[in-house]
């Protein structure tokens, strides 16, 4: 009976505790303070730093966002449904709240303010300084000549906090503009089949631009596994696996 009435105190415990803090979180220093990433799941994101609340594509599906911060900054990568969700959108925003996303994206509101970003642009706001990257398939394609994401239509993007370049990749292959990359402390690469990239495709990234932490996110059911050991010989790239399916 000990025993038992012992097992039902820690189940009661690690209830509570996942009720108050439902999502993992890693934290940053910057040069200018901590940079918290808060990991809600598959491509949904969410950054605290000095009091500004960042959110990236935010999708009603992977968390109560009724119950998450206010947004003063979003990024929407492309406008596939896992990725732009105006519902979560109008749970986050407020009078000030810029929204950075695609021309695709086609979205209007009473509330923020959307600004378009195309490939190769950048904007600054809050002291953050945003890249648009390109983000397109190579080689997956939904029929001859078809991607699942067309060049000149995704974003990744690029987020200068604190000192610190964050890339998120958003949909996307291990394109020769990934690879080209420099100077990045923290990478996001996507990690599904058929829809973005196999843990060979990341592997061959991360060696060309060689982030110093990456995070594999969007996986679904690929074998992380698979990665770490194609990267088991790179220390120089630390690998953090999170709740990211």
């Amino acid at each position: 009976m000990r025993f038992k009435f012992g097992l039902i105190l820690t189940m009661i415990a690690m209830q509570n505790n996942n009720a108050s803090n439902p999502f993992d979180r890693d934290t940053i220093a910057t040069q200018q303070g901590d940079l918290v990433m808060t990991f809600i799941g598959h491509a949904s994101l969410m950054f605290e730093f000095n009091n500004c609340i960042l959110h990236i594509d935010p999708v009603a599906g992977e968390g109560d966002y009724t119950q998450l911060p206010k947004a003063d900054i979003v990024l929407i990568t492309h406008d596939h449904y896992d990725h732009f969700d105006r519902e979560a959108l109008q749970k986050i925003l407020q009078p000030q709240t810029k929204v950075f996303l695609t021309q695709k994206c086609s979205w209007t509101s009473k509330t923020g303010s959307p600004v378009i970003m195309k490939n190769g642009d950048v904007q600054e706001t809050d002291g953050i300084r945003i890249e648009a990257v390109p983000a397109y398939n190579i080689k997956h394609m939904r029929s001859p000549n078809n991607p699942f994401h067309p060049k000149g239509e995704g974003n990744g993007y690029i987020v200068t906090i604190g000192g610190k370049r964050v890339y998120i990749a958003g949909d996307t292959e291990n394109t020769p503009e990934m690879k080209a990359l420099k100077n990045i402390d923290v990478a996001f690469l996507p990690m599904n089949l058929p829809y973005t990239m196999t843990p060979e495709m990341v592997a061959d990234a991360a060696k060309a631009f060689k982030p110093a932490i990456l995070y594999p996110y969007h996986y679904g059911s690929t074998d992380t596994g698979i990665l770490l050991q194609l990267l088991s010989n790179t220390p120089e790239i630390e690998i953090r696996i999170r709740d990211l399916q």
